[in-house]
């Protein structure tokens, strides 16, 4: 079962200045900044995909501006993301349509002809038909019944075009694996729809709108559609938000996945924003400790207005916090004094007013509580990798996006290594450990990529 991370322009500045909070001098975005694969030294995944809805183009606006979007074809995906380097020349390209991104369409803007000629011309290894995106589900629906008209339509309207896009990369020499997308309202329909790619030639599906569903609803689709194909026929999962949760789906016979949520969960999630493996083969937790900019902060300057808090109090307050912080990592700090300087802070940063006005407050116990854990475990000195090597206490402390997004790419790495872990990944490594820098060498190489020197 392959990790397969879906970027969406997913790249740090690699010389950001951590003590002021700034980029670096003169950069230019992208082009001076590094890909996860980049600043970590080691791909932290088994491949990447890329959305043609995030490329964008003449029919969908996309998040890449139009230089990108043109440059993308012309040099190709594996150039574009900086895979063309021998230690990532293997990994596979995945490209879908990214059919959320036109959940509102009467019908898909993209042609199965169109779309199999953007993935010919951006080179990917794997390219996923244009599928329709379909929110009804009914998990007690059995068999192909049930299904509203627009479900049945949009059912329809995803297998025609797979069949033409199945047509259309017939003459492409076998230069992008196809894969047929599935959608459905029901395991019933999923499996229907399973069945009749792979009776249209598909050896790969890629299964689509899972994100709203619970693990256990997910769980039904895969044994349904596992019922209705060949045990050799390939899956994947699209957008996989179960993400925490991939160890109890091995008996699928899943080949890859998708998801950004290790990512997204280090700047996203209200508590889960660190990822640390665990002996027994699962992850644990910690929440990031926030200390947001206090001129930016719009919880904080509300306060202001109000005249509860002045500008120039938050900055000294803010200030104090971060000096704790970093007082208490060189062990020049005790822990009660340091989380007493940051729940002054974070308290009304996080809650929207002062910490004084909040005596006994549940909310305000549970942030301590979370925030003395992360303190306490000091998460980050267990972690050998290059981020948290670097950075130390800064990869726990969530403020502007650039620290966010490195401990989110730290995430990323903790949880490869633990898909590689699972039952049926178990010959590929011997142990749950993140990668680290394999010598003093490759680690000076690779130095410029992890913080600014002022750190």
């Amino acid at each position: 079962m392959k990790f397969i991370f879906a970027d969406s322009l997913d790249h740090v500045d690699p010389g950001y200045d951590f003590l002021r909070d700034r980029y670096s001098e003169g950069r230019t975005p992208y082009w001076d900044d590094a890909y996860p694969h980049e600043i970590m030294g080691y791909a932290p995944y088994k491949g990447m995909l890329v959305s043609r809805g995030i490329v964008g183009g003449a029919a969908v606006g996309g998040k890449y501006t139009e230089a990108q979007s043109m440059r993308f074809r012309r040099v190709g995906a594996r150039e574009f993301l900086r895979l063309d380097k021998p230690a990532f020349q293997h990994l596979p390209i995945f490209g879908d349509c990214g059919a959320f991104t036109y959940h509102k369409e009467d019908k898909p803007p993209y042609t199965p002809e169109d779309t199999a000629e953007f993935y010919d011309d951006a080179r990917f290894t794997h390219g996923c038909s244009v599928d329709h995106i379909i929110f009804d589900f009914d998990e007690s629906l059995t068999g192909f019944e049930g299904g509203t008209e627009e479900a049945r339509r949009r059912f329809e309207i995803t297998l025609e075009n797979a069949a033409a896009f199945r047509t259309a990369t017939q003459h492409m020499s076998n230069r992008f694996t196809p894969m047929g997308v599935i959608q459905g309202w029901s395991p019933g329909s999923m499996a229907e729809s399973a069945r009749r790619l792979v009776a249209m030639g598909y050896d790969y599906l890629a299964l689509g709108g899972t994100v709203p569903l619970k693990a256990a609803q997910i769980k039904s689709c895969l044994t349904a559609i596992r019922d209705a194909i060949p045990q050799s026929t390939r899956l994947h999962i699209l957008g996989f938000a179960k993400a925490d949760e991939i160890h109890t789906f091995g008996s699928f016979n899943i080949t890859s996945f998708d998801t950004t949520s290790p990512l997204i969960r280090a700047f996203k999630d209200a508590k889960a924003n660190y990822f640390l493996p665990t002996k027994s083969g699962r992850l644990e937790y910690y929440t990031a400790i926030r200390v947001p900019q206090a001129l930016e902060n719009p919880k904080l300057q509300r306060l202001a207005k109000r005249g509860s808090l002045n500008q120039e109090r938050l900055v000294s307050m803010e200030k104090t916090a971060l000096a704790a912080l970093r007082s208490y990592d060189k062990g020049e700090a005790q822990l009660e004094e340091t989380l007493d300087s940051v729940l002054a802070y974070a308290t009304p940063a996080v809650m929207g007013t002062t910490i004084d006005e909040l005596p006994g407050a549940k909310a305000v116990k549970d942030l301590r509580d979370r925030y003395e854990r992360t303190l306490r475990d000091r998460p980050w000195k267990r972690c050998r990798c290059p981020i948290c090597s670097a950075l130390s206490i800064e990869v726990v402390i969530f403020r502007a996006s650039n620290r966010n997004k490195r401990r989110g790419i730290h995430n990323l790495g903790v949880y490869d290594a633990l898909v590689d872990q699972l039952p049926n990944n178990s010959g590929r490594n011997d142990n749950i450990e993140i990668p680290s820098d394999q010598s003093q060498t490759e680690r000076s190489a690779h130095s410029p990529f992890i913080c600014s020197a002022s750190v």
